[in-house]
């Protein structure tokens, strides 16, 4: 059984559901992207596993443990750090204060996790004492992962991590995740970029209607013919 996994979810908003027997799931120290056309239900996916929306089958379990039940807060608390697509920083707070802002329900020292976020997005240092809504696309990205982070996560989920942002920014973007799951933290991600992100991928979801049309290595998945051809562009 993987670290976490939502197993054979069924549910949705209100009365229609989404996700019908869809199954997801991340080892630590592993990326696994969730991938496939728009509305197929990916970050309907990922904020099941989160808490966000209600699942009336199957189940969440993380570290052998069943969470379904759990408040989104209550699973931050065990360990998940969760970067939603937009609004995901304080624009009127400072750098810094956003990173402080992310170490909420820890009561010990933050100063040695606030310089391994320095360390690893490097420009955040730079601008630490800057408005966080003065940045640029890139660089909010970098603040609204690194506040995540202050929570020292086992498990990080982001949401379109790099919508909106340049190639360039999103391979340096791609190349810190890769140093975070290096880290041990298990990887879990919504994103557009199907090609780019399973070139990173240990593991891949295609999802289709809300349901698992192919799981597999992120390599097997880039070179399955099938898939290139309907999500991939050839």
């Amino acid at each position: 059984m993987a670290f976490l996994i939502g197993e054979n979810m069924t549910g949705g908003y209100g009365g229609a559901d989404i996700l019908h027997d869809c199954t997801i799931g991340v080892e630590k120290g592993e990326i696994a992207v969730i991938v496939g056309p728009n509305g197929a239900g990916k970050s309907t996916g990922m904020k099941a596993i989160f808490g966000m929306l209600d699942i009336h089958t199957g189940r969440v379990m993380m570290d052998g443990q069943d969470i379904t039940k759990l408040s989104p807060q209550a699973r931050v608390n065990l360990g998940m750090g969760f970067v939603p697509q937009t609004s995901n920083v304080f624009t009127s707070m400072t750098v810094e204060e956003n990173l402080e802002m992310g170490a909420f329900i820890r009561t010990d020292d933050i100063s040695d996790t606030k310089e391994q976020v320095f360390d690893l997005f490097p420009i955040l240092r730079e601008k630490r004492n800057q408005p966080a809504g003065e940045l640029s696309g890139g660089q909010r990205q970098q603040v609204a992962v690194g506040r995540a982070l202050m929570t020292k996560p086992k498990v990080l989920m982001l949401d379109e991590p790099t919508a909106g942002v340049s190639p360039i920014v999103m391979d340096e973007l791609f190349d810190r995740i890769i140093e975070i799951a290096k880290s041990g933290v298990a990887v879990l991600m919504v994103e557009q970029n199907a090609k780019q992100a399973l070139n990173i991928a240990d593991k891949g979801y295609v999802l289709v209607q809300g349901s698992n049309k192919y799981t597999d290595t992120g390599e097997a998945l880039l070179a399955n013919p099938d898939v290139r051809k309907a999500f991939l562009g050839g």
